[in-house]
């Protein structure tokens, strides 16, 4: 299985502000921080808040922020609605599949199961099992601003 990129930016801009919580962020940081673009970080942070899961604050002070406690947002759910849209294979897809042999493959029932395990798991993780207590990740979102060292610490406190 492949996880868009999309998702795994989803993953990261949820990652960041469960980090920093306590504060606003904005999307210029977050992008430095988990090195992608401001304007691809803008369309998932679009979709997040359409999802529910940032509140966003418009203006010079504005920025994101979780609009949910950690625990009450689920990777499973996470990534069936950010990936829903995405067939596994191109046999999952009835409008686009040409594929001579979907009417017999067994390959198929196999990829469902495993499509099924996959988010099973997911399912099991909240955003809190991602954040709390993982020193890593609080030094990656923190490291080189030290402004931004002081705000991580202030919203540990």
């Amino acid at each position: 299985m492949r996880v868009t990129t999309r998702t795994n930016l989803a993953v990261r801009i949820l990652m960041y502000c469960g980090a920093n919580q306590g504060r606003l962020v904005t999307r210029e940081e977050i992008a430095d921080t988990v090195n992608a673009s401001a304007h691809h970080i803008g369309h998932v942070v679009g979709r997040l808040s359409h999802m529910g899961l940032l509140n966003t604050v418009r203006g010079r002070a504005g920025g994101l922020e979780l609009a949910r406690p950690m625990d009450e947002i689920n990777i499973g759910h996470l990534f069936r609605d950010i990936e829903g849209d995405v067939p596994l294979a191109e046999c999952f897809d009835a409008e686009s599949n040409t594929c001579p042999l979907h009417a017999v493959c067994l390959l198929r029932k196999a990829l469902e199961r495993a499509a099924a395990a996959f988010y099973a798991t997911l399912d099991e993780v909240v955003l809190r099992d991602l954040v709390e207590d993982n020193t890593g990740l609080e030094a990656l979102m923190c490291q080189g601003n030290t402004l931004r060292r002081a705000d991580c610490a202030m919203a540990r406190a």
